[in-house]
């Protein structure tokens, strides 16, 4: 006979302690007694049944915690090490979004109370798909922090109705405005940011902290991109790349060498992109030259101040150009190195790559083809 693995006491109960998924305040496992006076079989019982709700998440602490306040806290503690930029997201979303809910509790949170917030901004698509996004990363931390049960995403987070949300359609740049980057009556520095996001494909913020002294080199004719300025308000700061993908060597095409070859000697400070006194571009200095390159450039293409010829344009327009004319080289080019070159993931390149692929193909001629007598 299999010996009992619990002692009876002189009480006559079998008792034992166990963890019931919840920590102490000073980060020690809380554990809770269970007892049968029935036999050690049955305590044993009693002992599986709290570890297989454990494991399963069903076991949460005992809270009183606002829902703002832990919010509040899961952005402190999670999201502080992020950019700038998107901490200042989380803390918008929280503060003009999500404090609708500050008079519920943490353990009280349902779906409806998600599905309000949305309703709430839901002429903004954009702002309900931010929402979406760090309710969702709190809810899951509830969960990680036993806070929440197991099945709280599903109960909170499934079946929230969005509104309809496009993102802005990336395009390439036309022939008249490629062409228009040759005539156009640029500043050197202005031709400067112009040519090495044409040239290049680097984001904004990467060709503004480019130092000639480090990230410039004219023998081998590459860019070495190690980081990019990050705008907080008007003033810039550096930061290094979103990812390990965004640290790389980017070739430079010849004209783009031969100009850096004239237009750095000419340079007194350290940055390429800079303020007059030599230091980095602030926010307010970087859109009236954006605004000035644009302008030069409707010009050049045959436009006046009151007819624009050239319009919906950025940075990023540029870099997208790149990227796409990449892609019309492959298989000479791999899209793992055009992804390289992009300081991106081979995933967004193909999205690239299908829309050109798409563009190539006569689908008139392939179903002729494909279904011929």
């Amino acid at each position: 006979m299999a010996k009992a693995k619990y002692t009876r006491g002189k009480d006559g109960f079998f008792r034992t302690k166990v963890w019931d998924g919840t920590y102490n305040v000073d980060g020690s496992k809380h554990r809770v007694c269970l007892s049968s006076k029935k036999s050690s079989a049955d305590l044993e019982k009693k002992v599986n049944d709290l570890k297989a709700k454990v494991k399963n998440g069903e076991v949460v602490q005992q809270t009183e915690k606002m829902f703002i306040t832990y919010a509040r806290e899961w952005k402190t503690t999670y999201k502080d090490i992020r950019e700038g930029n998107t901490a200042r997201m989380y803390d918008n979303i929280i503060e003009k979004h999500l404090i609708a809910l500050d008079k519920v509790k943490l353990s009280d949170i349902r779906r409806m109370h998600f599905q309000l917030v949305i309703n709430n901004a839901r002429e903004k698509p954009r702002t309900c798909q931010q929402i979406s996004l760090t309710f969702r990363q709190i809810i899951k931390a509830g969960i990680k922090d036993k806070l929440l049960p197991a099945t709280a995403y599903s109960d909170i987070c499934e079946g929230i109705d969005l509104p309809r949300y496009k993102a802005k359609e990336k395009r390439a740049l036309h022939p008249e405005e490629v062409e228009s980057i040759k005539k156009a009556t640029f500043s050197s520095m202005e031709r400067c940011f112009v040519y090495i996001i044409y040239g290049c494909g680097l984001r904004r913020g990467e060709v503004l902290s480019l130092n000639k002294n480090f990230h410039v080199d004219l023998k081998k004719g590459i860019l070495n991109v190690q980081c990019a300025v990050e705008f907080i308000d008007n003033s810039p700061f550096i930061k290094e790349p979103k990812s390990h993908n965004g640290f790389r060597q980017v070739p430079m095409p010849t004209f783009l060498t031969e100009f850096l070859q004239e237009y750095i000697p000419t340079l007194d400070g350290p940055y390429l992109i800079h303020m007059k006194d030599g230091s980095l571009m602030t926010k307010s200095s970087y859109d009236k030259m954006w605004l000035r390159i644009k302008k030069k450039m409707n010009h050049a293409a045959g436009g006046t101040d009151k007819l624009q010829v050239i319009y919906g344009i950025s940075a990023h327009t540029f870099r997208h150009n790149y990227c796409t004319n990449l892609c019309y080289q492959v298989p000479s080019i791999s899209i793992k190195k055009i992804a390289k070159l992009m300081g991106d993931t081979e995933e967004v390149v193909l999205k690239v790559y299908n829309h050109v692929q798409e563009e190539r193909e006569n689908v008139e001629k392939v179903v002729n083809q494909a279904i011929a007598l």
